[in-house]
């Protein structure tokens, strides 16, 4: 039995994905504890929290990053006291790394030629704001999540085959979700 392109493209996807998540979870087992979070790897304007009483501070990267405050810092944004309802907390953001992504220069090598002009149309509409994100991100100023990544992935799958296909670089970052 002969599959078409499309059944083609998302079997490919979906491995790629498997594989993907795979290889992150094994790799954030392993690694977290290797790379320490400092001051210096938070956002600018990413809430901080100071909640002693939550049950999950401990892997919480809003209360993680308000352990590192520095002194000087007097005000900010913070995680209010009323995120925390009916036994949860709606602001949790899991402290974990991801593989980050960016650069596009072959993320286009599959796309037959005809559609290349969409699919790029079709990439840059996915990233707000105009071409600078799109470019931020291609040139390394921005690195996107893995669920960007699979987003644009799904992208891609629509008009071919994501076999082989990889963004430039690849770095392990801080999810600050």
């Amino acid at each position: 039995m002969q599959l078409n392109n499309k059944k083609k493209s998302l079997i490919s996807f979906a491995l790629y994905s498997f594989i993907r998540i795979f290889a992150m979870k094994f790799a954030n087992q392993t690694d977290m504890e290797e790379k320490k979070l400092t001051y210096q790897d938070i956002p600018t304007g990413y809430p901080l929290c100071f909640n002693d009483e939550c049950a999950k501070k401990a892997c919480c990267m809003h209360y993680q990053a308000g352990l590192l405050l520095p002194e000087e810092r007097q005000q900010g944004p913070a995680v209010y006291p009323t995120a925390w309802q009916d036994g949860e907390c709606k602001c949790f953001c899991e402290k974990r790394l991801v593989q980050k992504a960016w650069g596009f220069t072959h993320l286009y090598d599959n796309v037959p030629q005809r559609d290349r002009a969409e699919v790029r149309r079709c990439v840059r509409s996915f990233f707000s704001g105009g071409n600078g994100p799109y470019y931020r991100v291609h040139h390394g100023e921005n690195m996107i999540t893995p669920e960007k990544q699979d987003e644009i992935m799904k992208i891609l799958a629509k008009f071919g085959s994501t076999d082989g296909i990889r963004f430039d670089h690849y770095v392990e970052d801080w999810d600050f979700g």
